[in-house]
């Protein structure tokens, strides 16, 4: 029901087939079950941090490393978002407390850092990493309490508590770094009801640590690799010093507690994270809004239509109606072919293609397939599903090309499976560049980019050009009234005909329906924050189609009063407009929200969120298109023509 993104990177175009892709099961469908003294393996996922949008392994870091480093097998999704799920040397055990041990193979022997290991270190400190570490599929969390602006009476009784996702590296105070070297688990089981004489069996259900920053002085180690940590008051923090070499000893702690959440709801936990109460207020606040308008909008148009077409079909006064304006004068110009109907027919393609994914994506995720438990699966979907879609994409592209009167199918084709997949092909290569450079684990590995490659070219190109050539065969969409021969002049516009001036109106009221879903999303992404409120996307989705088809009605109506015949492209872009808003609120969330201040992070983001607008607005432009399309095709049916 939720998805961990880290980065959703939009490489909703490119595919990988690689081993281990992951399978999806409902949460709860497949717990582990641990006798006591049972192994829990601890493994690392990667460092991620929000100032700089930059993921790192986990052995990136001088950590203690176990004898023998294996990698476990990901799937597309997981290696898109940058995680390398590796083991580690810490020895959990069900049930068994631990009071504190030294994690590396010496016992009582410090780990010395380097001078360039320890300005890493510091310079990772700086920018604020976190580590995410995994327990039985379960992420790490770090507890936040804090006392909520509740009546003093109320104070004493109850703290508000939080989490937030793996934990810190480690922290500053002044100029200098302290390190977390000590860590201590507090791991929560749940005692599964067995018979009377079986051995009980417990599951995880939830996994915090409380990290520590314990001076070398202060740990006291023995030969047994056990240590004693000192009173709470008395330790220093184990500082890190960048400028010399420095010594400190790497321990852990745990501490297993009994607990009444069951394995199912064991995530929940995790997604207290953020408000529901907003979501519905600003749902509801939403589905007000857009019906009220919508209500509005149909009225003016159905009632003004009807006296149109009434005007237009009364036969004894035609000399009347041929002196009046109107959109019944444009009739013989209206469905003249535009220019570059196959780049056209390749964008709405291209939408097509979006919308299909993306609508499959969040109803089968609303249904909690896409489980966080499977890491990645989300990702692997979106991408899966766009490169399936490209049969209905191509299919569209092509019926309407022929209707545009364009003959070379085969290239119409190409250019359908490449114009967009291209674009954000191209900006992620460019991206990967950059992160590459910086020995990121975002980074996609080169034998992924290249399966990307073989998919897209392999399984998403073929099926584009299926699609198209049946979309091309079948009986082009037939229009009410003949073309002329000559192109009537178009009238002088008004200022607010232009498109930019339409862009702006017909903007607001889809980008206003979606706006809060859009501060989750963002947060979801650029915060390392968890993002599981399908059902609410589902619903903002569908207000999001109606009221673009609408605005798109509204504004063809307008241009065809004003005499204005090209309109193919114009509703393609000015429906699209709320995708401008959504590129405002990008730079004002970057301004406001981030503090990224290095030039890469900035590029990643910039990038993305390019990409991000781009795909938004081909899909509620493909949306307002078609709608505008339908609906110039039913008023010239109803008006008698002679």
């Amino acid at each position: 029901l939720l998805l961990p993104q880290e980065r959703l990177r939009p490489v909703l175009v490119l595919l990988a087939l690689l081993p281990g892709t992951g399978s999806f099961y409902v949460p709860g469908v497949a717990p582990i079950n641990f006798h006591r003294n049972d192994p829990v393996e601890i493994k690392a996922v990667k460092l991620t941090s929000s100032r700089t949008q930059l993921p790192y392994e986990y052995y990136s870091l001088p950590f203690c490393q176990p004898t023998k480093i294996t990698y476990k097998a990901e799937n597309l999704g997981e290696v898109l978002r940058g995680d390398r799920i590796v083991n580690t040397p810490f020895q959990v055990s069900m049930n068994v407390e631990k009071k504190c041990e030294v994690l590396c193979n010496l016992p009582n022997v410090p780990v010395t850092l380097t001078v360039e290991q320890s300005k890493l270190v510091a310079e990772r400190i700086r920018e604020d990493y976190y580590v995410h570490l995994i327990a039985d599929n379960l992420p790490v969390a770090t507890r936040l309490e804090f006392y909520s602006n509740r009546e003093e009476e109320e104070k004493k009784k109850e703290k508000d508590v939080q989490f937030e996702h793996g934990y810190r590296l480690g922290f500053m105070d002044g100029n200098k770094f302290y390190l977390h070297n000590h860590l201590s688990f507090i791991l929560y089981y749940h005692r599964e009801e067995v018979e009377e004489n079986q051995e009980p069996t417990y599951r995880v259900v939830r996994f915090e640590v409380i990290p520590q920053s314990i001076k070398l002085e202060d740990l006291k180690a023995d030969e047994k690799s056990m240590c004693t940590l000192p009173e709470a008051t008395g330790s220093a923090p184990q500082e890190i010093d960048p400028s010399k070499e420095n010594q400190l000893l790497f321990t852990y702690s745990v501490h297993w507690e009994e607990s009444d959440i069951k394995w199912a709801s064991r995530w929940d936990t995790y997604l207290t994270m953020s408000d529901v109460q907003i979501h519905w207020f600003s749902i509801i606040n939403s589905v007000v809004v857009v019906f009220f308008l919508s209500g509005i909008l149909s009225m003016i148009i159905i009632r003004t239509l009807r006296k149109d077409i009434a005007n237009y079909n009364k036969e004894d006064d035609i000399e009347d109606t041929m002196e009046e304006s109107g959109w019944k004068l444009v009739h013989g110009d209206v469905f003249r072919p535009p220019q570059y109907p196959m780049i056209l027919s390749s964008l709405l393609g291209s939408g097509i293609q979006l919308f299909c994914m993306v609508l499959i994506v969040i109803f089968v995720a609303m249904l909690g397939m896409l489980s966080p438990s499977s890491r990645g699966a989300l990702m692997t979907t979106a991408c899966f599903l766009f490169m399936f879609m490209g049969v209905f994409g191509g299919f569209f592209a092509g019926r309407l090309y022929r209707t545009l009167k364009g003959h070379r199918w085969k290239k119409g084709a190409f250019c359908t499976a490449t114009l967009y997949p291209g674009v954000v092909f191209g900006i992620c290569f460019v991206l990967n560049c950059f992160i590459w450079g910086k020995h990121s684990s975002g980074a996609v590995p080169f034998p992924t980019m290249v399966a990307l490659l073989c998919m897209w070219f392999g399984i998403s190109l073929p099926l584009v050009y299926l699609g198209y050539y049946f979309g091309f065969r079948k009986q082009p969409y037939d229009n009410p009234v003949r073309t002329n021969q000559i192109p009537r002049q178009i009238p002088e516009q008004r200022w607010y005909m232009n498109k930019f001036v339409g862009i702006l109106m017909a903007g607001i009221l889809p980008f206003g329906a979606m706006f809060i879903e859009l501060f989750f999303i963002f947060s979801a992404i650029w915060e390392n924050q968890f993002y599981y409120l399908f059902g609410f996307l589902f619903l903002v989705f569908i207000i999001l189609v109606v009221s673009c088809s609408q605005i798109s009605i509204v504004m063809v109506y307008f241009q065809l009063c004003a005499e204005d015949y090209r309109w193919w492209w114009r509703t393609f872009l000015v429906s699209g407009g709320s995708a401008f808003y959504v590129l405002i609120y990008a730079i004002f969330y970057f301004v406001n929200k981030l503090d990224i201040v290095e030039f890469i992070p900035s590029l990643l983001y910039f990038g993305y969120t390019a990409l991000m607008v781009l795909s938004f607005w081909l899909l509620t432009g493909t949306i307002g298109f078609y709608a505008a399309y339908m609906f110039v095709r039913k008023i010239y049916a109803a008006v008698k023509i002679d």
